[in-house]
């Protein structure tokens, strides 16, 4: 996608979302409205989703998309290492990511976003998988992680 055109997307999107937001406070229902919008709008997102950790485990929540992995195995792949550096990680071709984890093999690249609440705990990852290698860049992170706030705003 062309750069300007993403971020014009992008901004689009998150006005919608921050307009949704204002119906429900609950963080499964926003969540929820999270992933079926940003599945929808944008072409090159292939799954669409949250994981959150429970009792040590990162556990599949709200997507879009394919069948997904239900447990994501102990510190392995995209998601854990988003969750363990508490940062955003882009990954232009998942074949080349130590411990990646395949859910569908048609998933080329990733990126996965921390989901932090507000005193500072990561709680999960928003994760999108594109069929295209490389389809991820600083733009997809900027957005991302404005629009997983917006999960716990007011």
């Amino acid at each position: 996608m062309d750069p300007v055109k993403k971020k014009e997307r992008y901004s689009r999107i998150h006005d919608q979302l921050v307009g949704l937001m204002n119906k429900s406070s609950d963080p499964d229902a926003r969540m929820a409205t999270i992933t079926a919008v940003l599945h929808h709008k944008m072409e090159y997102f292939f799954w669409t989703g949250f994981y959150f950790l429970r009792e040590g485990e990162l556990i599949i929540r709200n997507y879009q998309g394919p069948l997904a992995c239900q447990v994501l195995e102990n510190n392995t792949g995209v998601c854990w290492a988003a969750i363990n550096q508490k940062e955003t990680i882009i990954v232009p071709d998942v074949h080349k990511f130590p411990g990646h984890i395949a859910c569908d093999s048609r998933s080329n690249s990733e990126i996965a976003v921390p989901v932090i609440n507000p005193s500072g705990a990561v709680l999960g990852v928003l994760d999108v998988d594109s069929e295209s290698f490389a389809s991820f860049d600083e733009t997809d992170a900027e957005y991302l992680e404005k629009i997983v706030r917006l999960i716990y705003s007011d």
